[in-house]
């Protein structure tokens, strides 16, 4: 029942209200997951990396201050926010591994949410409108942003469970799911015999590792994307994003439901209509997207390309809709 969420400005603008639009659309969707919420958000280029740490669970005053002094070994470290159980942090010229395995190290449950230049991830248990109430989602802004709005059926729910989750170790990349993973088990194992450590129970982690691994052999993201159709088994549709582009794979039986809607100024995906009205109000060009289906949007970048717009490259699976109806 999860509900998940995607929203891309073509405007190319780091400065578009992408958060206030995410935000909306899971808002839209809050009852399909009751449990948890959050948002990964792609925005201005940052001149380090950007950091959102979970202190704990309830937070800990004491042991931010703990990270935020290891950090600084690390690296100069700058524009600092606390929150109540995320802390944010900028740092300048720090190895990306070394600097999460230092944290992590802290406490048993200290983990880096998201780790990248342009990449932030708010997350936590409850509604979407706790997001707002936390971290002021209404206010962020970039170029594109995916959310996610869970129903646990199966792992437990607490701020790691919940989605998006960022492809530990891989700056910027992070992904949204509904659905199942089906092998999920076999593919964790063979992962953790590679040195892969895995941070929950959720059968959705395991999609993070696996575009991370695809793309670190120098596969594109829709190649990526495509290659998942074949090696992940289940009912799944789920959304994958880097700074560089935006896209979704959805399973070879099309057991979970994607809707795509389109206008010239944006895009938004989700599996409820209801969310897409709520991004895109007015007349929109509108589909599901069909069996084995993968498509990928590249970002626009306005201030290198002026004036050029989102392009859509997407690969047609068995059962995909024509290009839809006007609504």
């Amino acid at each position: 029942m999860c509900g998940i969420v995607g929203y891309l400005d073509r405007s190319g603008s780091v400065d578009a209200p992408v958060g206030a639009k995410v935000l909306g659309m899971l808002e839209a969707l809050a009852c399909r997951g009751p449990d948890s919420s959050g948002i990964a958000l792609w925005g201005a280029p940052a001149e380090g990396l950007v950091l959102r740490v979970k202190v704990g669970e309830q937070g800990d005053p004491a042991r931010a201050r703990e990270i935020l002094r290891l950090a600084g070994r690390h690296g100069r470290v700058q524009a600092r926010a606390t929150g109540a159980s995320i802390i944010r942090f900028e740092i300048a010229k720090a190895d990306a591994g070394a600097l999460a395995a230092a944290i992590e190290a802290v406490a048993s449950g200290v983990e880096v949410v998201s780790m990248g230049r342009q990449l932030q991830i708010v997350k936590r248990v409850g509604a979407p409108t706790n997001l707002e109430a936390e971290f002021g989602v209404s206010h962020m802004t970039g170029t594109h942003g995916i959310g996610h709005t869970r129903l646990s059926t199966e792992s437990r729910v607490d701020l790691s469970h919940s989605q998006p989750f960022w492809a530990h170790g891989t700056p910027d990349l992070a992904v949204v799911h509904n659905g199942h993973i089906t092998n999920y088990h076999r593919l964790r194992r063979g992962y953790e015999q590679e040195g892969v450590r895995f941070y929950t129970e959720n059968d959705s982690e395991v999609i993070g590792v696996y575009l991370a691994r695809q793309l670190a052999r120098g596969a594109s993201l829709q190649e990526a994307l495509e290659a998942s159709v074949r090696d992940l088994d289940g009912s799944f549709s789920y959304l994958a994003a880097t700074p560089d582009e935006f896209g979704y794979a959805k399973d070879p039986y099309c057991l979970k439901p994607l809707l795509v809607g389109e206008r010239d100024e944006a895009v938004a995906l989700a599996n409820e209509e209801i969310a897409i009205h709520a991004a895109l109000p007015g007349a929109y060009r509108a589909r599901e997207a069909g069996a084995a289906a993968v498509g990928v949007w590249a970002i626009p970048r306005r201030a290198r390309h002026a004036g050029r717009s989102a392009g859509r490259r997407e690969i047609a699976g068995r059962g995909l809709d024509g290009p839809g109806v006007l609504r």
